[in-house]
């Protein structure tokens, strides 16, 4: 993993953990796979943030390599085709990391029904109570249409979290057909549909060649006006030139905790726009939240220390229909 996380994700007992079940070295994170006795004789690696591709001729210095366990959400940044060509068993946190994203997101689709930030913006330039009635008449979360782009883990559960709210929720996943749709109680719709019809659009598909700018200018004109587009999965699959276009009209509303590039530049109207809450990339796991990934990939080592299967196992096709 990436020099220093360690010290913050291996904590409160995490290494008492590992050590009871398995011979752990911890004198080194490594971030360079290079020729040592250590990595000759690894059996399974503990990746996090910043691990070092596993290639083919990383894999060489990795003889007796039988399983990753990935202590965070995508595996695609070091988990290369190589792995499954050997046979190399992965396990990942992401449903771990979901949760916060999902929680976040939730939030971001009440505040968005209810203006908080509109509100919020108001009352501290006016510094008086406002007359909320008329100049918020149209806002509110009751019956508000919510579209979820993409059933993934976090659009599950993002789904999962808005049942107790009077909200319609559409959905839209090329992988998902009608009768699942039921099951979730949500209504099937094509893209451009659920887009016109959608009071918030979250966006939890992958990213993909064929997802790149799924939302494009075409697709962010059909948008209504007022509405609300949140974004915490990938920036490239929001045109974000096409979407700051429109923002600056104040014609449309955005959460974004992800652009691109990953970084706007200094001077993009997204910073301080009014009708933008713009975040660097807060809605995964952050904080304490961290433990949660740690536990979660704790009891995949365990599993596999005592020959069982892993409980959340990633295989090739899985990850070319993820994040």
């Amino acid at each position: 993993m990436g020099a220093d996380i360690h010290h913050r994700l291996l904590t409160e007992g995490a290494l008492d953990r590992l050590s009871s079940v398995a011979r752990v070295d911890t004198t080194t994170a490594v971030t360079v796979l290079d020729d040592t006795d250590q990595l000759a004789r690894t059996e399974l690696l503990f990746t996090h943030w910043g691990a070092p591709e596993l290639t083919e001729e990383a894999l060489r210095r990795l003889p007796r390599l039988r399983a990753v366990v990935h202590a965070a959400g995508s595996v695609k940044h070091h988990v290369t085709e190589a792995v499954w060509r050997h046979g190399i068993r992965v396990s990942s946190a992401a449903a771990a990391n979901a949760l916060p994203v999902a929680e976040f997101t939730l939030a971001a689709i009440l505040f968005a029904g209810k203006r908080v930030l509109d509100i919020a913006q108001l009352y501290a330039t006016t510094r008086a109570r406002p007359d909320l009635l008329p100049y918020y008449s149209g806002h509110g979360n009751y019956r508000r249409t919510v579209g979820i782009v993409g059933a993934s883990r976090i659009g599950r559960r993002v789904i999962d979290l808005l049942r107790p709210h009077d909200v319609d929720v559409l959905l839209h996943d090329p992988y998902v057909d009608a009768a699942e749709a039921r099951g979730l109680g949500v209504t099937p719709l094509p893209l451009d549909e659920l887009v016109r019809r959608s009071d918030v659009v979250s966006v939890h598909a992958p990213q993909l060649p064929e997802t790149r700018h799924m939302f494009d200018a075409r697709r962010i004109a059909l948008l209504k006006d007022g509405a609300t587009l949140v974004n915490t999965a990938r920036g490239s699959l929001v045109d974000t030139a096409a979407l700051t276009a429109h923002l600056v009209t104040g014609r449309v509303h955005a959460v974004l905790d992800v652009t691109e590039p990953d970084v706007p530049p200094a001077d993009s109207p997204l910073y301080a726009l009014p009708n933008v809450l713009l975040t660097p990339h807060i809605a995964g796991s952050l904080g304490n939240e961290l433990h949660r990934m740690t536990d979660w990939a704790v009891d995949e080592v365990v599993r596999y220390a005592q020959g069982l299967p892993f409980a959340y196992e990633v295989g090739p096709e899985e990850l070319s229909r993820s994040a």
